[in-house]
């Protein structure tokens, strides 16, 4: 069952506790190599850092190359209303509101995959 996360060191523990915390990274590597946006991510990289690097890397999209940042949600396959929905007054607000369902969505596709297929 997929479960509701209140913040994003929530998620990532639980991914930590299900052991598809490597997947969930793998995933996100995976997603932004296919929409054509370059981040590295160690194999290595613990939940904070993971945080903070897609944060950093969202909110750069944003400023500075927001059809790609677009294009990644569409590739990650967050929901539209979603981020409509998002209520933040500053662009670093919104990035990290934006990067907890970036990494909700990648969970959902990590756990899905986990209980149910290949």
């Amino acid at each position: 069952m997929v479960v509701n996360f209140p913040d994003i060191s929530a998620l990532l523990k639980h991914a930590k506790d299900q052991s598809l915390y490597q997947n969930l990274v793998a995933q996100l590597q995976k997603d932004f190599v296919f929409a054509n946006v370059f981040i590295e991510l160690p194999d290595n990289i613990s939940p904070k850092d993971l945080k903070t690097l897609v944060h950093e890397k969202v909110y750069y999209l944003i400023m500075e190359k927001f059809t790609d940042y677009l294009n990644l949600l569409y590739i990650i396959d967050v929901p539209e209303k979603v981020v409509k929905a998002i209520e933040a007054t500053d662009v670093v607000e919104i990035s990290e509101q934006v990067t907890f369902e970036i990494l909700k969505r990648e969970w959902q596709k990590v756990w899905f995959r986990n209980e149910y297929g290949s």
